[in-house]
């Protein structure tokens, strides 16, 4: 399996992959809205080496946290998806630690994110982390990633891309 960079020949098989993994068409339809709004800031596939059959996708937007200070630019990580024929095989987990890694060597200070409790630990999210965040969301679902420790120490409140509609 190879992780590479989304490219634009990519979207009809993204879409599949993204709205088969979930059941139904709405995360699919906000990660083309997402790049439409050119907010698609990390955009990963992982591919087959075999036969370049797309595998899964994720995708980070940008995330803003504001304070009085001034607002700090995160990354809210929504979707990551495998293609349910593949899923439980790992493809998920390198998409997001190679996203993570993107993110660090583009100097992004935290990731937000809202998922399972019992998968996302595992890189390090934790909600924690997100507690100090005005957020539309809250509990163990909605969890952070500090990529410069104590950066959300301070809070602030969240703004999502406007495609997430929050």
């Amino acid at each position: 399996m190879i992780i590479r960079d989304a490219e634009p020949d990519d979207a009809i098989a993204i879409r599949a992959i993204v709205a088969s993994a979930f059941g139904r068409s709405d995360e699919a339809l906000l990660v083309d809205q997402l790049r439409a709004d050119g907010d698609a800031f990390i955009e990963l596939v992982a591919e087959d080496e075999a036969d370049g059959d797309l595998l899964g996708h994720i995708l980070f937007s940008p995330l803003a946290i504001d304070r009085p200070e001034g607002t700090v630019t995160a990354l809210a990580l929504a979707p990551v998806a495998a293609r349910p024929d593949r899923q439980k095989q790992g493809i998920g987990a390198a998409l997001i630690r190679a996203g993570i890694e993107q993110a660090r060597f583009a100097a992004i200070p935290a990731i937000i994110l809202v998922g399972h409790p019992g998968y996302y630990p595992r890189f390090g999210f934790s909600a924690k982390a997100a507690e100090s965040l005005d957020a539309p969301f809250s509990g163990p679902s909605f969890m952070a990633l500090e990529l410069v420790p104590g950066v959300l120490e301070a809070g602030g409140s969240v703004r999502y891309a406007a495609a997430f509609g929050i």
